[in-house]
């Protein structure tokens, strides 16, 4: 199981320890350290869409409406914490985010 997100992003710490504490073996790869390829983008947006984007962000709010008007993948290519978090990949499966339905699914 691999965990993209950031080291500092509550719902990241959350889910790593919830899944440790399940004895599942997890990696994390934090993206703003070694930020997504394009093959990796490509993928993430093709499972989740526009949802990837996180417009509630703090980074999202800095943008001006002509660098909001891009598309996901550059947006994520120029600003890889805009990502929503956590994106798991289990087995063949990604899940966004750390909510009940998500948890239910990665722990059992």
């Amino acid at each position: 199981m691999m965990l993209y997100g950031i080291a500092t992003c509550d719902s990241c710490r959350k889910a790593l320890k919830a899944i440790r504490a399940a004895g599942r073996e997890v990696a994390f790869r934090d993206i703003r350290q070694k930020p997504l390829g394009p093959n990796e983008r490509r993928e993430f947006i093709d499972a989740f869409g526009e949802a990837l984007i996180n417009r509630a962000s703090a980074t999202w709010r800095g943008l001006s409406d002509e660098e909001r008007a891009a598309s996901p993948d550059a947006l994520l290519e120029r600003h890889p914490t805009l990502m929503k978090r956590p994106v798991i990949r289990n087995g063949q499966s990604l899940h966004l985010g750390w909510k009940a339905g998500v948890q239910e699914l990665v722990l059992k």
